[in-house]
C-alpha cells in the first residue's frame, strides 16, 4: 500500500491534516507543542485508491524526549513512499524549516512542501517566500478551514498512481528502423533509418544560450564573444531582464547567441523578473548549446546546480565557462574537481576558464561551441556501434533477469540532437540503467561525443521475431 508521511515542526498542523484525510478524530489536537509523539497510521481513500497516512511527532531537539520523537519521524519519512512537509504558513520561513526540508528531501525525493494555516488570500503571498526552498511541489492550504485540500488530494492521487514501465527515452516505433535490417541484424543495402530529434534547420545558425546566476558575467561574456557591447553590463545583479539575441558569423559559421536573465532563487523573483525566468525557460527549449557560466572567484552554490539541471532537463549540448578566473582563489585543478563533483550529471561537458571583462581566452569558447554542436548532431556508424556493443558485452556480460539471459541483438541510431541509439534486445527491461551507463561510457571512449548527451533506449524486436 502506498504510504505518505506527514512531517513537520511542532504545531504545524500535522494532526489536523491527519484527521481531515482520515475523516476521524483519531489524532489528538492541541496548542501544546509535542502532543503527538508516536507515529499514527490510518488508511484513507484518495482517487479510489487506498493510501496509508502516517502522522508523526514534531521535529525538534530541545530535550531527550523530543530527540526520540524526531528520530521516529525521520525514520517514518525514510520508509514512506512520499512525504508531506507541513510548515506554519503564517510565519515566514526560517533556517530551521529550510534545513529540515533539505534533510527530508535528501532521504525521500518525493516530497510536497505544504503551507498550512493559509486562512485568507493575503497569506497566499507567503508562497513566494517559501519558493526559496526550491521545492518541485508547493501548495497552500488551511486544514482547519478545509481550504486547498482538493489540491492536496490531487497531488496524492498523482504521486500514488500506478507507474508505467520505466522508459529511458520518448517512445519510438521500432517498425521504422527494424525494416532496415534483415533477420541477422545487418543493414539492408540502400536502406536508411529515419532520424528523429532535431527541428533545427541544417546549415542554420548554432543557437547558444548563455545561462547562470545574476552577476556571474553572462552579459560580459556575450559582449566578448560578439566583439561589441551588445548587453548592458552592471555590477547590479539582475540588470538583464529580457533575453538578448545577437546573430553573428564567427569562423565562417553563423551563430545566434542569447544572453538570458540571471536566474535567482524563487523567493527573490519579484515583479518583472518573474517574466524573465519564464522566458528563459522557453528560450532554452529552442537552444542547442548552453554556456553554463560560473563565477569561479567565489564558491559554487546549490543554485548553480539547479540552473545546470535545466540544461540536463532540455538535453542540450553544454560547456562550463568558469568566468572571473583572474580573481579565482583556487587552482584550475581544484576548480575542475569541484565542477565534476557538483555537476556529475553533466560529466560529458567540457570546461574552460575565461575572464570576460578582459576577453582573455574567450575566443576559445567559440571553438568549444562548434565542437560540442557537431557532436550534438553526430551520426554514429551502425557497423561501429554494433562492434562496440559486441566488445562491451564480451568484456562485461549483461546481468541476467530473474535467471534468464539478456541479449542485445544489435544497435542503431534513430535520432540526433542529441544522438539517440536504440538497443534491440530480447529482454529490454533487463538492461539496468547502470549497465546502460557502462555502455555509454564505452561508446564515448571510441566516439567523440564530448559536450553532448547520449541517449540509449532499450527496445524489443518485432513481435513475430520474438
Amino acid at each position: 500500500m502506498y504510504t505518505i508521511a506527514l512531517v513537520g515542526r511542532p504545531n504545524a498542523g500535522k494532526s489536523t491534516l491527519f484527521n481531515r484525510l482520515s475523516r476521524s478524530h483519531e489524532a489528538i489536537i492541541s496548542d501544546v507543542a509535542g502532543t503527538t509523539r508516536d507515529v499514527k497510521r490510518a488508511e484513507v481513500r484518495v482517487a479510489e485508491r487506498s493510501i496509508q497516512i502516517l502522522d508523526t511527532g514534531g521535529l525538534e531537539d530541545r530535550d531527550e524526549l523530543f530527540s526520540s520523537v524526531r528520530r521516529h519521524a525521520i525514520e517514518a519519512a525514510r520508509q514512506a513512499d512520499a512525504v508531506i512537509f507541513l510548515v506554519d504558513g503564517q510565519m515566514l520561513p526560517d533556517d530551521q524549516d529550510r534545513k529540515l526540508f533539505f534533510e527530508l528531501q535528501a532521504i525521500n525525493p518525493t516530497i510536497l512542501l505544504a503551507l498550512n494555516k493559509i486562512d485568507n488570500e493575503k497569506l497566499n503571498e507567503h508562497l513566494y517566500d517559501y519558493m526559496s526552498f526550491g521545492a518541485a511541489d508547493l501548495i497552500a492550504l488551511s486544514c482547519a478551514h478545509k481550504r486547498g485540500l482538493d489540491k492536496l488530494e490531487a497531488w496524492i492521487a498523482t504521486v500514488s498512481a500506478p507507474q508505467e514501465p520505466i522508459v529511458i527515452d520518448e517512445a519510438i516505433d521500432p517498425e521504422g528502423f527494424l525494416e532496415a535490417f534483415d533477420a541477422s541484424g545487418e543493414r539492408l543495402e540502400g536502406e536508411e533509418v529515419p532520424m528523429e530529434g532535431s527541428d533545427f534547420e541544417e546549415g542554420g545558425p548554432i543557437r547558444v544560450a548563455i545561462i547562470g546566476r545574476p552577476n556571474v558575467g553572462k552579459s560580459s561574456l556575450l559582449n566578448a564573444l560578439v566583439g561589441h557591447e551588445r548587453s548592458v553590463v552592471s555590477p547590479q545583479a539582475g540588470t538583464t531582464i529580457d533575453p538578448v539575441d545577437e546573430a553573428i558569423t564567427l569562423n565562417d559559421h553563423p551563430f545566434l547567441f542569447v544572453d538570458t536573465a540571471g536566474i535567482r532563487r524563487r523567493s527573490r523573483i519579484a515583479g518583472i523578473e518573474k517574466f524573465a525566468f519564464d522566458r528563459t525557460e522557453k528560450m532554452l527549449e529552442k537552444a542547442e548549446v548552453a554556456l553554463i557560466t560560473l563565477d569561479c572567484s567565489e564558491p559554487f552554490t546549490e543554485l548553480d546546480e539547479r540552473i545546470a539541471g535545466l540544461v540536463d532537463k532540455h538535453r542540450l549540448a553544454a560547456v562550463f565557462v568558469l568566468n572571473k578566473y583572474d580573481r579565482a582563489q583556487e587552482s584550475f585543478k581544484s576548480l575542475q574537481s569541484e565542477v565534476r563533483r557538483r555537476f556529475r550529471f553533466l560529466e560529458h561537458a567540457p570546461l574552460i576558464t575565461v575572464s570576460a571583462l578582459s576577453k582573455k581566452r574567450t575566443h576559445k569558447v567559440v571553438d568549444l561551441i562548434t565542437e560540442v554542436h557537431a557532436n550534438y548532431h553526430r551520426r554514429l556508424p551502425t557497423a561501429k556501434l554494433n562492434t562496440l556493443i559486441t566488445e562491451a558485452t564480451a568484456r562485461h556480460k549483461i546481468p541476467s533477469l530473474k535467471g534468464k539471459s539478456v541479449r542485445i541483438y544489435y544497435a542503431t541510431q534513430y535520432g540526433v540532437a542529441p544522438p539517440r541509439v536504440a538497443l534491440i534486445s530480447n529482454r529490454p527491461e533487463g538492461l539496468h540503467f547502470s549497465y546502460l551507463r557502462y555502455l555509454a561510457n564505452r561508446m564515448r571512449e571510441a566516439i567523440d561525443l564530448r559536450g553532448s548527451p547520449l541517449i540509449l533506449t532499450p527496445r524489443p524486436r518485432r513481435q513475430e521475431e520474438s
